[in-house]
Order: structure tokens, then C-alpha cells, then sequence
């Protein structure tokens, strides 16, 4: 536990109100993540709504090197898409798109899965089970559980439904830090891992594969695609451990626990 920070009730109230602005950027961008917009006009409103309406900073521009506030992962891109003034959405996309926000000094991280126009079942299905698998791992989050019981719940479920857990990414612990301990995966068995205190906070944010677990890297040295070109999903939400189980400090207007 030496590396893991426990948040206070006071700073878990200002990761709280962190979580709050970051799900008002996902329901400004709902208005504009449409078919024929680029992934950089999505990351030029980001950046414009985080700073000048929200007065807050996007947490993820400058770190390890990276130029952008966001991620744009479409289709087979399982993670960290660069946004681009080339790429434009297009009907039957999926598209993943990932925010961090700093204010007040923590951090708040997120991702939700847009579907443009006429997608197939297929993809719909995925987009629909991964959500399910996320909240599988959160259902999980209480003291005394497991990082392993969070893990086991979300593998559970994807491969029960046929598909398969990306291994190489995870969640993380967050706070006045993006990345923090304890490092939070998807998949695992029940009991095993460190124990979840009160006031723990992480994330969870499951990547699920239609086809093979199996990904690489392409060229840039950011996006993550999977290596049998199928489609990929992710969600993720930041997470506070509770005396009482759990609360989702980036929980959006459309969601219901």
C-alpha cells in the first residue's frame, strides 16, 4: 500500500467536481460527433470547451510527449488514436473517444463509444457488451473486494459473449497524478490482488476485441490497432472506492447505476 494514495473527503469532493466537467465535455461533444467531422475538429472543441468555458486544463496535452486532449480510436484502433485533420467520421464508424481534465489539482479520465449512422449489429452488439463489461468491473469495486474480483467480472463477461480482453493496457489509479498505483486489469481471478480500500480511486476501462486479443503499434508510436484488423471497443469511467462500495465521479447525464 506504500505507493497507493488514499484520497480525503476533501479531495475526493474536488475529483468529484472534476468528474462532473469532464461528463459536460462528453455532452457538448454529443452534439457534434457526427458523420463527416475530423477527429481533430472533435479535439480542437474539446480544447476549447475544457479551457475556455470549464476554466480547467486538458490534463492529457503535453504528457509523455503527446500534442492532443484527447484520443480518437475508430474501429480497429483500440487505443490512443491521434486525432487528425484527414480522418473524418464516416456512416458505420465506431469511434472511442478519450478525455482527461485537470482542475483543482486531480485529475478526472474518461472514455465513451460514438456510433455514426448505420452501423452494422455486429458492431453495435460490441459497443453495447463492452459497456456492460465496464460496469461488470465496477459492480465488483467495494473494501474488501479484489482487483482480481473487478478483473475476473469483466473477463467473464466479454468471453462469454465471445470476445476477448486486451492484456498489454489497463486501468490505473488517479489523482494529482494521471497514472498512479495500483495498475487496475481486466481480466483476473476472484480473490487475488490487492485489497480495495476507501478511498482508493482508479479507473476502468475495459478494451474488448470482436476477434484476437492480440494488438500492435503502428508507426506514429501511439495508436494501438488490433493485429487481426476486427473491430475493437473501450469505455471507461474514474472510480472512488466508498465505505459503501463505490461512486463513478465521471458518471454522465444518460447513465443510470
Amino acid at each position: 500500500m506504500a505507493n497507493i494514495k488514499l484520497k480525503n473527503t476533501d479531495e475526493l469532493a474536488v475529483m468529484r467536481e472534476a468528474g462532473k466537467l469532464l461528463a459536460s465535455v462528453f455532452r457538448y461533444l454529443d452534439n457534434h460527433v457526427k458523420v463527416g467531422i475530423t477527429t481533430m475538429d472533435i479535439n480542437n472543441l474539446a480544447e476549447r470547451f475544457i479551457v475556455d468555458q470549464l476554466g480547467a486544463r486538458p490534463a492529457s496535452k503535453g504528457q509523455y510527449g503527446y500534442q492532443f486532449v484527447l484520443n480518437t480510436s475508430i474501429n480497429h484502433v483500440v487505443c490512443h488514436g491521434v486525432p487528425s485533420d484527414n480522418q473524418k467520421l464516416k456512416s458505420g464508424d465506431i469511434v472511442n473517444v478519450d478525455i482527461t481534465l485537470e482542475k483543482g489539482g486531480f485529475i478526472a479520465d474518461s472514455s465513451k463509444m460514438y456510433m455514426m449512422g448505420d452501423v452494422t449489429p455486429l458492431a453495435k452488439r460490441l459497443v453495447e457488451k463492452t459497456y456492460e463489461a465496464m460496469w461488470e468491473g465496477i459492480r465488483a469495486v467495494k473494501p474488501g473486494a479484489t482487483l482480481g474480483d473487478i478483473g475476473h467480472a469483466i473477463q467473464q463477461y466479454a468471453e462469454k459473449h465471445g470476445y476477448s480482453v486486451v492484456r498489454e493496457y489497463c486501468g490505473h489509479g488517479i489523482g494529482r497524478e494521471m497514472h498512479e498505483e495500483p495498475a487496475v486489469l481486466h481480466y483476473g481471478r476472484p480473490g487475488q490482488g490487492l485489497v480495495l480500500q476507501e478511498g482508493m480511486t482508479f479507473t476502468i476501462e475495459p478494451m474488448i476485441n470482436q476477434g484476437k486479443a492480440k494488438v500492435k503499434t503502428k508507426k506514429d508510436g501511439w495508436t494501438v490497432v488490433t493485429a487481426d484488423k476486427k473491430l475493437s471497443a473501450q469505455w471507461e469511467h474514474t472510480i472512488a472506492v466508498t465505505a459503501g462500495g463505490y461512486e463513478v465521479l465521471t458518471l454522465r447525464d444518460e447513465e443510470h447505476i
